[in-house]
């Protein structure tokens, strides 16, 4: 059983045999242009403001996808070596520009599909917090230095890797620090006033699902027969075909796009959820009593393992100080 998921078997016949017809992602790909009104996000924000709770419009965006998915479970799905399988997690990779001339920094947040607007603005604030430093390291930084301390065995490295992959034996030390195996990956291309694209899903990983938010664009539209012009935010999605029929895609993007024009449904958690397995990755209240009380037992250890380092440091200090007064008499 692979670490990051579990094969699906109520699978439609024409869905179980398309992984064996189109083998790569990249066969499958398909593209849309979702348009989303602006001003319903964007006044939504700014009242959000005033209230003193600091909002982003792609908090809004991430918050409607996150309940997309608690709706529909298909949309987390992937498929590696011709099988269908549903994620254990719901994660989404995103790139964190540095200050200054510093590389981008990419990894991936993970959220609870009981998440509220508010939970999700917490889970990107600390992402982006943890990862916008010049200095700052994660788990996916680290995995590719490690490949690239040995250029020559990269080729090499990337095939064990796939070969690993493709038969689901990748540990879960990678799966969780590979930016390709998510949920989803979006993108934020208005922060650098760029507008949306098509970005292809990549071929190794578990991505079936790549958002891109682009720049504000004017669409018309007749009203009473009257030609008038809205401000509409752009989503260029491009998803794999083999993890749902076109039909539940769409009823899937419309449900986002109810909750982006009326952003505070997303303020109480969804009365239900549909999932393929009550997976305890994808929420906490799917998670047994034995698994609370280990994750209880571990962050114990670590509280007295900071106490610990923090007794220490303090004792180190106090002895530099004694030994600097006692060279100042």
């Amino acid at each position: 059983m692979r670490a990051d998921g579990k094969i699906v078997k109520n699978v439609d016949p024409m869905y179980t045999l398309a992984p064996y017809f189109m083998r790569h992602r990249y066969d499958a790909q398909n593209m849309i242009t979702v348009n989303v009104p602006y001003d319903n996000i964007h006044d939504y924000v700014i009242d959000a403001r005033k209230k003193g709770i600091k909002l982003s419009h792609m908090t809004v965006v991430m918050a409607a996808i996150v309940r997309g998915f608690s709706q529909f479970p298909q949309l987390n799905r992937f498929v590696v070596n011709s099988k269908i399988y549903a994620h254990n997690e719901l994660t989404a990779g995103m790139v964190v520009l540095r200050p200054g001339e510093g590389d981008p920094s990419m990894s991936k947040m993970k959220f609870d599909i009981y998440d509220t607007i508010f939970d999700v603005n917490d889970t990107i604030n600390e992402y982006v917090e943890a990862n916008n430093k010049e200095d700052s390291s994660n788990s996916s930084d680290k995995l590719f230095k490690v490949l690239l301390k040995m250029p020559f065995l990269v080729r090499i490295g990337m095939a064990i890797l796939r070969g690993l992959d493709n038969l689901g034996w990748l540990p879960k030390s990678i799966t969780d620090a590979s930016p390709f195996h998510n949920s989803l990956v979006i993108t934020n291309l208005a922060s650098i006033r760029t507008n949306h694209i098509y970005h292809h899903v990549y071929g190794f990983g578990t991505t079936s699902m790549i958002i891109s938010i682009g720049n504000n664009i004017n669409v018309p539209y007749v009203e009473k027969g009257e030609i008038k012009v809205k401000k509409m935010m752009p989503l260029g999605i491009v998803m794999d075909e083999r993890i749902a029929t076109g039909c539940y895609f769409a009823q899937a993007f419309a449900e986002m796009e109810k909750y982006m024009k009326n952003p505070v449904l997303l303020e109480t958690p969804p009365e239900k959820v549909n999932v393929d397995y009550e997976f305890e990755g994808l929420s906490e209240r799917f998670k047994t009593e034995k698994t609370k009380q280990k994750e209880a037992k571990k962050a114990e250890k670590a509280k007295r393992k900071a106490e610990k380092a923090a007794e220490k440091s303090k004792r180190k200090a106090e002895r530099a100080y004694r030994k600097s007064s006692k060279g100042n008499i």
